[in-house]
C-alpha cells in the first residue's frame, strides 16, 4: 500500500509525533500533505522541509482545528488521514474555548472533510491514555474497553484535566460520527511518548518524562505509575494500523511501564551527572506498576522495537544536542 501513488494527510505535522510520522511515511514512498497552522513560519516548519524526499513528496497546507472547513482542500484526493493535531495547553485560562471545543470540533470537521473528499480509505486518530485511565480508583491493567471518568476529572481538575476531557469527548464523538457516516476509523492510544525528535522546541510530553531530571515536581504524579512508548514505535504503529486491512477499533500502543522510582533508578545509573532524586515526597516507594495492555496490537502482528532505556537515552541526547537541557545539573561550587 505504500506505493508512490498513495497520498495521505497528516494533521499537526510540525509537532512531536506529527513530524516523525511524516518522516517515516516519506521513507515508505507516501506522498504527504502536511497540515500546519502557519506554513510561512520557517522556524516551525524547517524540520519538515529538510526531510529526505520532502522536495518531491511533501507539501505544506494551512489548516486550523478552530476554523471550520479548513482541512477540506488538504484532504481532497487523499486515501488516508492521520489526525495527530491536538491543542495541548495545560496553562489555558479558557480551557473550554482554547482546548476542549477546538479538539472536539476539529476531529468532527476533519471527518466531514473525509466524507466530502470521497477518496479517504481510512482515518487513523491519535488518541491518548487520558481517554482511558483517569479514574478515582486506578486499575491494575487497562485495555481498549476502558474509558476515563469525566465526572471525576471535572470534579478534581488535576494538572492537564482539560486535555483529558478534550481527548475523551473528541474520541467518543468521532466514533459516533464515523459509524453514522460509514468511515473506516481507527484510534491509537499512546501513553507518555518518549524518544528522539525533530522539532526545535521541547515536546510537551518530555517536560513530563524528564521531570525527575529537571526537577519539575508538578509532573511527578503523572509518571508515578507511568506507561511509556518510544516515538518511533508509535509512528510505525500508526502506519501498521493504516496499512493492515484487519485493523479495526481502538488500539493501545504501550511497550513499557515503570514507577517513578524505577525510572529514577534507570536515569540515575545512566546519567549520574543529573543528580536524579531517589526519594519523591508524598509518593509511596512500594507502588505497583499499572499496565496498559497492547495485546490487541501485538496480536495483530505488530512488534515493538525499543526499550525504556532507548526511549530516555534518545530523548535526553536530542534535548542536549538542541540545547534544551544542560549537559549536567552539578551543584555550583562557590569560592
Amino acid at each position: 500500500m505504500g506505493s508512490e501513488s498513495k497520498t495521505v494527510c497528516v494533521t499537526g505535522a510540525s509537532g512531536f509525533i506529527g513530524s516523525w510520522l511524516v518522516m517515516r511515511l516519506l521513507e515508505r514512498g507516501y506522498t504527504v500533505r502536511a497540515t500546519v497552522r502557519d506554513p510561512g513560519n520557517a522556524k516551525k516548519v524547517q524540520h519538515l522541509v529538510e526531510l529526505p524526499k520532502a522536495k518531491t513528496h511533501l507539501t505544506l497546507w494551512k489548516a486550523d482545528l478552530s476554523v471550520e472547513g479548513s482541512f477540506d482542500e488538504a484532504i481532497q484526493g487523499c486515501t488516508g488521514v492521520f489526525h495527530v493535531a491536538t491543542p495541548m495547553d495545560f496553562e489555558s485560562t479558557d480551557p473550554e474555548n482554547e482546548v476542549i471545543r477546538p479538539t472536539i470540533n476539529g476531529v468532527l470537521d476533519i471527518l466531514k472533510s473525509c466524507v466530502k473528499a470521497e477518496t479517504v480509505r481510512r482515518v487513523v486518530f491519535t488518541s491518548s491514555a487520558g481517554t482511558v485511565d483517569v479514574q478515582e480508583t486506578p486499575k491494575a491493567m487497562y485495555d481498549e474497553t476502558c474509558w476515563s471518568d469525566l465526572d471525576f476529572i471535572l470534579a478534581k481538575k488535576m494538572t492537564g484535566w482539560m486535555y483529558f476531557v478534550s481527548k475523551t469527548l473528541a474520541e467518543k464523538e468521532a466514533w459516533k460520527f464515523a459509524k453514522e457516516n460509514k468511515i473506516d476509523f481507527i484510534s491509537i492510544i499512546p501513553p507518555l511518548v518518549v524518544g528522539p525528535f525533530l522539532m526545535a522546541s521541547m515536546p510537551p510530553s518530555l517536560i513530563t518524562a524528564l521531570s525527575p531530571i529537571t526537577g519539575t515536581e508538578s509532573h511527578y504524579h503523572i509518571i508515578k505509575q507511568g506507561q511509556f512508548i518510544h516515538l518511533d514505535d508509535l509512528c510505525l504503529a500508526h502506519i501498521y494500523l493504516f496499512e493492515n486491512p484487519k485493523a479495526q477499533g481502538r488500539y493501545i500502543c504501550s511497550s513499557d511501564e515503570a514507577t517513578i522510582y524505577e525510572l529514577a533508578k534507570l536515569l540515575s545509573e545512566k546519567y549520574p551527572e543529573y543528580n536524579v532524586p531517589s526519594k519523591f515526597k508524598g509518593i509511596d516507594e512500594n507502588l505497583q506498576k499499572i499496565v496498559f495492555s497492547s495485546k490487541k496490537l501485538t496480536d495483530l502482528g505488530f512488534e515493538f522495537k525499543y526499550s525504556l532505556e532507548d526511549m530516555f537515552t534518545g530523548a535526553i541526547e536530542t534535548c542536549r544536542a538542541k540545547g534544551l537541557i544542560p549537559v549536567s545539573y552539578e551543584p555550583s561550587v562557590s569560592c
